[in-house]
């Protein structure tokens, strides 16, 4: 989730000076869904969102609302232009007059560059033999096309996209990786080992949140078996179970050869007074 420092940029008072006005602003952006958020719950007075763009028109968003959030997403539709948010405080008239309300403004915004990427929904993964593919989708913004589907990461970024690979020998640490544009990871793996792995999107041409969220670890079972899931645990305590069973064995063995052996003898004993 990328957020600002918080930091109150300026704060300028007109027409109702004892309004208190916003503080802590910060933008929260997630595949290009974005909120804008800042405190103090509001008292006798109420908020509105303007979004100041560089060259588009200033929009009202979250008119007269109490509430310390506010949904932005459908202002920021030029992702790559830079905005700036005014948080108004005003009371239920003040909007209308011809007065500035007292603001605070947000550090700037621009969605290209800081929105988060959102994790990767893997879709299929098969390990045969010494190939591992893992086939994944790209996340979905909510921005649509003229026909109605929402618009993917990949739609947005394009070229400037691609996804990391990040995958290890199930049970140890030793991480690789492998970066591709597609839809699709095919790696060279140890086909008698099971493999972890999880995807991660990445804009390289960014200087700061580069890397997404990263998608669920997901692991192979092919060959899978007891001595994998649990360890060299297992096998002591399975063969130390096979000797108790063998000796256990062997022990009846010689006590029933020895009750035997005794009996035999008995029935060989001449039978007294005969």
């Amino acid at each position: 989730m990328y957020m600002t420092d918080g930091t109150l940029l300026f704060s300028l008072f007109k027409g109702n000076p004892e309004l208190p006005t916003a503080v802590n602003i910060t933008w929260s952006s997630i595949n290009f869904k974005t909120i804008l958020q800042w405190q103090p719950k509001p008292s006798g007075y109420f908020y509105t969102v303007e979004i100041h763009g560089q060259i588009s028109d200033t929009k009202k968003k979250c008119i007269l609302t109490t509430e310390t959030e506010c949904d932005v997403t459908d202002a920021l539709r030029n992702v790559k232009e830079t905005y700036t948010a005014h948080i108004l405080s005003v009371t239920s008239s003040g909007i209308d007059n011809f007065e500035e309300p007292p603001f605070a403004a947000s550090e700037k915004f621009t969605p290209y560059n800081q929105t988060v990427l959102g994790k990767p929904e893997i879709q299929n993964y098969t390990q045969k033999g010494s190939k591992l593919d893992v086939v994944f989708q790209d996340p979905l913004t909510p921005y649509t096309f003229p026909n109605g589907s929402f618009q993917s990461i990949r739609d947005i970024f394009q070229h400037d996209l691609e996804y990391k690979l990040y995958y290890w020998k199930d049970q140890s640490s030793g991480k690789k990786d492998v970066t591709t544009k597609s839809h699709k990871f095919e790696v060279s793996v140890d086909s008698t080992k099971n493999y972890c792995f999880y995807i991660q999107g990445i804009i390289p041409s960014r200087r700061e949140n580069r890397n997404g969220q990263e998608s669920t670890v997901l692991c192979t079972s092919v060959g899978r078996n007891i001595l994998d899931e649990y360890g060299a645990e297992v096998f002591i305590i399975i063969a130390v179970i096979v000797i108790a069973v063998i000796t256990l064995a062997i022990v009846l063995s010689v006590i029933l050869c020895k009750r035997k052996k005794a009996k035999a003898a008995r029935e060989k004993e001449p039978l007294n007074g005969v």
